[in-house]
């Protein structure tokens, strides 16, 4: 038995789609940005089921509807559902604990949708915070002081390569994996406490 489609509807209205970004936001933490997108692909959605119907004026329709998705996304703004910087800290504070570079958080939140001024200020400073996150990686991927055994210097080459494609520098690189490893677990335990 074939699978029916939903038919399209009324096209989203500023309500539902306040409903919508209302139900997203329940469930997961997002940017402006982010939010918009989630309402544009639900507009998007309407529009193609409506074309396939063949609804008149899906284009109009769509577009006021895309102005809507707009406006509620920054209203959400306004009324403090959606905090750009909150999730920035939070996203950064969870990616470099779980092993990524400043280079790649960065990139994550510039993906994400939050401006460079904002996610450079939700990075926590200085070169203890990329060693730990550095650390967490080796942990992750056994490599350095986690690493079982003694390391040959191909291993070594090979765990300083992984290191700098994940967005280390070389020197928080080659102290993490020289670092020993009660020293790196100590270190990785008092982060995730602080």
């Amino acid at each position: 038995m074939p699978q029916q489609r939903r038919p399209a509807g009324p096209p989203p209205d500023a309500a539902r789609l306040q409903e919508a970004a209302l139900a997203h936001l329940a469930r997961f933490a997002a940017t402006e940005v982010g939010l918009r997108r989630v309402l544009l692909r639900r507009v998007d959605r309407w529009a193609r089921a409506a074309e396939a119907e063949g609804h008149e004026d899906v284009a109009r329709r769509a577009a006021a509807a895309k102005a809507a998705a707009a406006e509620v996304a920054k209203r959400m703004v306004a009324q403090g559902a959606v905090d750009d910087a909150a999730f920035a800290e939070s996203r950064a504070r969870r990616l470099q604990r779980s092993g990524r570079s400043r280079r790649a958080t960065l990139a994550h939140l510039r993906e994400k949708g939050v401006d460079a001024e904002t996610a450079a200020a939700a990075l926590p400073e200085g070169e203890a915070a990329e060693l730990d996150a550095a650390l967490a990686f080796c942990r992750r991927r056994r490599i350095g002081p986690f690493a079982a055994g003694e390391a040959s210097p191909e291993a070594r080459l090979k765990a300083l390569g992984a290191l700098a494609r994940a967005g280390f520098g070389r020197d928080v690189a080659g102290r993490a994996l020289r670092m020993d490893p009660d020293a790196a677990e100590a270190r990785l335990i008092a982060a995730r406490q602080a």
